[in-house]
């Protein structure tokens, strides 16, 4: 019985530390990240959604949405099913991106980004995103304030 709970023990061991391995992977805010910076990273993350684990795609997004935003869309949890819905599941290892400034300011900047998609389909978004102006660790740091619902521009087949 000991031994069968000890086994159990470092399973459990192995998987928690694997996850906070995992976790550790994923990036977060800095100043050193520019606007495009973090586009990039938030759609290499869906490109690749899991990757480093289970939604590591999505949850590395979200480590990017602006305070506001993640208002809108709720907590993680909530967040992961919006992705996974209808209007964004596009975005899930998609196939290829591009990323084009379409106008900045000193503290915000509005991307047009293209996604290629496991159907062959292209979809268009609008991707804004600001600079954090409050105090605390996200002090001028580039986050995502939105993302527009995708526009299909239709299939490359």
């Amino acid at each position: 019985m000991l031994g069968k709970q000890l086994a159990t023990f470092k399973i459990v061991f192995l998987l928690l530390f694997n996850i906070s391995i995992a976790k550790a992977d994923l990036i977060l805010p800095n100043t050193n990240y520019e606007a495009f910076d973090v586009v990039q990273i938030q759609l290499l993350a869906l490109k690749n959604n899991d990757k480093i684990y289970k939604n590591s795609g999505i949850e590395q997004t979200w480590n990017f949405a602006h305070p506001n935003n993640k208002k809108i869309t709720g907590p993680l949890d909530r967040f992961t099913l919006m992705i996974q819905g209808e209007g964004y599941k596009m975005l899930l290892n998609h196939i290829e991106h591009t990323i084009t400034l379409v106008q900045s300011g000193d503290n915000w900047a509005q991307f047009e980004v293209t996604v290629l998609d496991q159907s062959k389909t292209y979809h268009k978004f609008n991707w804004q995103v600001e600079k954090y102006e409050k105090s605390g660790p996200l002090k001028d740091c580039w986050l995502t304030t939105g993302v527009s619902s995708p526009v299909s521009l239709g299939s490359s087949v």
